[in-house]
């Protein structure tokens, strides 16, 4: 057989519609599939000439962080070595976030002192790993969209007010932006934390 001559029936190509869509496959990444030489790669798993290996992620939560232009750091928990597996990770809300409640974010500040939340260096991966993150960040339950806070890392900038910087999901896209601690955070506002 030809690589340019084959011929893929209507049944086969529903076969395959049905196990993209029932392996969880998007557009975008059945479109990268058929890019290059991506199927060869594939056949030779199926051939049993290759074998796939889980890439692991391990973020260094003990380099210095991202320094925006004309800020420093504050303050930076440290965190070790980090293999990203989104099933460690909480988003976790004080009871003074919950409901109509809001907590400012220096109060915000002192009450995670003592919990396990990620820096800013986690953030940075993700953000250029964005393929990591759980659709499931995006929006809550209620279908609004999660601005996730990185508490490990507070900024002061040029000016002296102190920030966190946070991963929302905006434009298509996920984004970076920053807090000032003065403002309240409520229940769209949750730090991402080590679960416990």
């Amino acid at each position: 057989m030809n690589n340019n001559t084959f011929e893929m029936g209507t049944g086969q190509a529903h076969e395959l519609a049905l196990a993209f869509g029932r392996n969880g496959w998007n557009n975008a990444e059945v479109k990268k599939l058929s890019e290059k030489d991506l199927l060869a790669q594939v056949r030779l798993v199926v051939l049993g000439q290759a074998k796939i290996e889980i890439v692991k992620h391990v973020i260094d939560l003990d380099a210095d962080p991202y320094l925006p232009d004309g800020w420093k750091v504050e303050d930076h928990k440290k965190g070790g070595q980090f293999e990203w597996d989104p099933s460690k990770i909480n988003l976790y809300l004080s009871p003074n976030q919950l409901g109509d409640k809001r907590i400012e974010g220096n109060d915000l500040r002192k009450e995670l002192a003592k919990k396990p939340v990620f820096n800013a260096n986690l953030l940075d991966y993700l953000k250029a790993n964005t393929s990591l993150i759980p659709d499931e960040w995006k929006k809550d339950e209620k279908g609004n969209t999660r601005y996730i806070f990185f508490w490990g890392t507070i900024y002061r900038n040029s000016g002296g007010g102190l920030y966190v910087r946070y991963l929302y999901w905006g434009g298509g896209e996920w984004v970076w932006d920053c807090y000032w601690l003065g403002d309240d955070w409520n229940y769209v506002n949750p730090a991402a934390s080590l679960a416990e």
